[in-house]
């Protein structure tokens, strides 16, 4: 037989456990704390490296001895970072099989972000809850979509909001294009314009801008090679828009994430894209009926808001919600 092939079959009998193991020793930098943390005793986590060690080839684990911490090799390192990818392929498969058995009842977990939360989520929870008032929904919030993705990734969420992206990962159904805005105080010039503003005149102004620059509107204008005068970082909304209501500076925001007031004015901005927000799911995991029905309601309603903007923006938006990148 082609030893080639045969070496690289090795790895076929590595089970999920030897893959654990490995995650738990680097983890907690000994084999007796991973034994702790998974219930195994210490020679069991030696015998389960040792098979992983003499699949792979290679050693995995540098042992110095004493009190000093195990450490992965650069073999290793390799190996944990496809053992992290099965582990929460693993914990996805265990959550859509739980669903499965479940069925209409049971729990549907949901991640959103702030100005989702405000805004999409009590009209979605008030007609969800009159039609599947069998389903419990369990709500995470986090701040930025590598968050909600890495708790759907490992299983941890069924369905989450976040803004438009192509990983194959996941599958995903659009709920509303939300255009960007700009706040400026009402007591400024650009306050009376009744035309959209340009990128070139928003990045010759005092910005309020996102606490990361790679979010927003401030990220497109970088990529078009100007230069935006940042003034504050928040990504507070009540924060910015008094800022903004004191004349410290002006913010673009999604329209979604606007409060109305009377000391400040929310103007029409053109040639900067608008954020797409969707909801995702795992591709390994085929959303239950109750989720559907979420997705379904949530889109419902994203339409409505939809053809709220093609009334188009008036600086006295009675829309309410917070923040979000």
């Amino acid at each position: 037989m082609d030893r080639t092939i045969t070496k690289h079959g090795r790895l076929a009998g590595v089970e999920i456990r030897h893959l654990a193991a490995l995650e738990a020793v680097v983890l907690k930098g000994s084999f007796r704390s991973a034994g702790v943390e998974l219930g195994y005793s210490q020679s069991a986590i030696s015998q389960q490296i040792a098979t992983l060690e003499r699949a792979a080839g290679l050693q995995l684990l540098d042992r110095p001895g004493g009190r000093r911490p195990v450490t992965p090799t650069e073999a290793g390192q390799r190996l944990l970072r496809h053992a992290r990818r099965a582990s929460a392929a693993m914990r996805a498969a265990e959550a859509d099989l739980h669903a499965l058995a479940e069925g209409e009842a049971g729990t549907l977990r949901v991640g959103i972000f702030q100005s989702a939360g405000v805004r999409l989520l009590p009209g979605a929870m008030r007609r969800y809850v009159e039609r599947w008032p069998d389903v419990e929904v369990r709500l995470t919030e986090a701040s930025y979509d590598e968050e909600l993705l890495g708790l759907l990734e490992r299983g941890d969420l069924d369905l989450a909001f976040v803004l438009g992206n192509d990983d194959p990962t996941f599958e995903r159904i659009d709920v509303l294009s939300d255009p960007y805005v700009l706040l400026a105080p009402a007591s400024s010039e650009y306050a009376q314009s009744s035309r959209p503003i340009r990128p070139r005149e928003i990045a010759g102004l005092p910005l309020i801008g996102y606490r990361r620059a790679t979010d927003g509107a401030e990220a497109f204008l970088r990529s078009r090679g100007l230069k935006p005068e940042i003034v504050f970082r928040s990504d507070e909304g009540g924060i910015v828009q008094g800022l903004v209501g004191a004349g410290i500076g002006y913010a673009v925001v999604p329209l979604l994430g606007v409060d109305a007031s009377p000391d400040v004015a929310v103007l029409e901005v053109a040639g900067i894209p608008p954020r797409l927000i969707t909801i995702a799911w795992h591709a390994d995991r085929t959303p239950t009926p109750a989720a559907r029905a979420f997705v379904e309601i949530v889109t419902g309603l994203g339409a409505e808001i939809a053809a709220g903007y093609a009334h188009g923006v008036s600086n006295r938006s009675p829309i309410r919600s917070r923040r979000r990148p």
